[in-house]
């Protein structure tokens, strides 16, 4: 199921941001949320497909549909930044931190240069 992640429209991820960002959300809500929404019937129709492809399941509340995501965000973000990693970078860490930290359009605090440097030297104790 998270390989199919990366094959969301930019619309289907934008739902996905909404439903992990408040939880669950009925169809108004999610259209309510989306940046320049495309009608609400085609949001609906998106909600739709996004639970033909398990992303997401519904509960009946109210007679309203209330979507809620199926795969928790973390294991979405990491199949993306895979996909993210196979895609633009071969398979390259190293090439895509680099890129980061190379267009990265604000400064980093040694707090947030700490915090790196503490994740790169456990991945190195841990063998990744």
């Amino acid at each position: 199921m998270l390989e199919k992640q990366h094959k969301l429209s930019r619309r289907e991820r934008q739902i996905m941001d909404v439903l992990y960002r408040m939880g669950r959300a009925t169809a108004a809500e999610v259209h309510k949320e989306i940046p320049d929404p495309p009608s609400y019937s085609a949001v609906r129709a998106m909600l739709r497909v996004l639970e033909e492809k398990k992303h997401i399941r519904h509960e009946e509340k109210d007679l309203r549909y209330v979507f809620i995501p199926v795969v928790p965000r973390e294991k979405a973000r990491r199949s993306a930044v895979l996909h993210l990693l196979d895609t633009f970078f071969d398979g390259s860490t190293e090439e895509a931190v680099a890129t980061l930290l190379d267009v990265s359009s604000r400064r980093l605090s040694e707090k947030e240069f700490d915090r790196l440097a503490k994740v790169i030297e456990e991945a190195r104790k841990e063998g990744r």
